[in-house]
């Protein structure tokens, strides 16, 4: 037998091999007959690049790069691929200490924008208001991210610095040196307001121990002696559904709270068994409501348990889901839609108050609060 004649054996049997291999995996992946050649496509350039690149690489990283791009190419500001680092902050983050600056952020149209800055934090004490629109972290502009990596990289180890370029209506734009540091979420705040009645509840977002705190925070204000509760979820961004649902449990009557539906339309329904609200409820919302806050407002707006007061809310109708991947990394994706128990799908249009009130541009005073307790007032008196 001719040397050619045994490359050519030799090369048909790495071919053969070669397809079998990509045929095993197409199988093992369920991959159809016309997503096939993607996979090819795929496994080829990896192969290329690893082979033929003018330096080495690292193999690992090709794979980040390519599990990114694919989730970039959804469009969606609320999917991400996380690094070890970025899930590791994700986690820290839910759970309820972090470090970081102590702001929270909304993503739309294109814009990071500061939602809410928590009291005594580095945000605070540097300066940073609401409204905020963030242009770069660390001299990178925050168009070269995801929206949602914004965060991750704003936060890092307590004592380090980070620098914002901030836009602020009316100003130049300047940038913030910011020191981090040790960022607990204790997310739900409560007092009797002075001189009423009126129990005032502020969640910041929802966390893993929101509905633990809620229940802490109402059963002693209860004690207190409260005949009627303000809940206020203005500049709350959200968070977890499922400590949503704890709250509503406790204010929401027996029935549905909301309803979760993905792609393929099978649905998860969250309820709740309380036969009737122990008190009159007014909810404030505002433009920075968003995802958690809404479910919440509109199960309450829905079942007629309470009065929505403020302007409307941001219009986040969509659910994630956060999984663990194998290298310590993560995968955040939009899997579906959320829905108030009268069916309503408010992802882009939001949740409008039964009762609008604008606050002051000065911010001279508190004028949806001052509505709320009106309501409230009223409503202890007929009762």
């Amino acid at each position: 037998m001719t040397k050619k004649k045994i490359a050519a054996i030799v090369l048909a049997t790495a071919v053969v091999s070669s397809g079998l291999t990509l045929a095993g995996l197409g199988a093992l992946l369920d991959v159809g007959r016309g997503n096939f050649g993607d996979v090819v496509r795929f496994f080829a350039v990896r192969r290329f690049i690893e082979a033929r690149y003018v330096e080495d690489v690292d193999p690992h990283k090709l794979m980040e790069g390519a599990i990114n791009g694919m989730v970039s190419s959804l469009g969606d500001p609320h999917s991400i691929y996380m690094d070890p680092e970025m899930f590791h902050e994700l986690r820290d983050q839910t759970e309820g200490s972090f470090g970081g600056i102590g702001v929270t952020m909304g993503f739309k149209d294109s814009r990071v924008t500061i939602i809410s800055v928590l009291p005594d934090t580095p945000g605070a004490a540097g300066g940073l208001k609401a409204g905020d629109e963030i242009l770069a972290v660390d001299g990178t502009p925050v168009s070269e991210w995801q929206p949602e990596e914004v965060a991750f990289h704003i936060r890092g180890e307590v004592g380090t610095d980070v620098t914002l370029s901030i836009r602020r209506e009316g100003e130049e734009d300047r940038d913030y040196t910011l020191t981090r540091g040790t960022i607990q979420l204790r997310s739900v705040h409560g007092k009797i307001l002075d001189g009423t009645e009126i129990g005032y509840i502020r969640i910041t977002s929802f966390a893993e121990n929101t509905g633990s705190e809620f229940k802490e925070t109402y059963e002693q204000l209860g004690d207190e002696g409260m005949k009627g509760l303000v809940i206020d979820l203005r500049e709350n961004p959200g968070g977890l559904i499922t400590s949503c649902v704890d709250v509503a449990k406790l204010l929401v009557p027996k029935g549905p709270i909301v309803s979760v539906v993905e792609r393929d339309g099978s649905k998860d329904e969250y309820t709740s068994d309380l036969e009737a609200p122990a008190y009159p409820v007014v909810v404030l919302i505002d433009g920075n409501s968003a995802s958690a806050s809404e479910i919440l407002s509109g199960a309450l707006q829905d079942t007629g348990a309470a009065t929505i007061v403020g302007t409307t809310s941001y219009g986040k109708g969509s659910v994630q889901v956060v999984v663990p991947m194998l290298h310590n990394d993560g995968l955040k994706l939009t899997i579906a839609k959320y829905y108030t128990p009268n069916g309503r799908m408010i992802d882009g249009t939001g949740i409008e108050p039964d009762v609008k009130v604008e606050l002051p541009a000065d911010g001279s005073a508190d004028t949806q609060l001052e509505k709320a307790k009106e309501i409230l007032t009223q409503k202890i008196g007929n009762q």
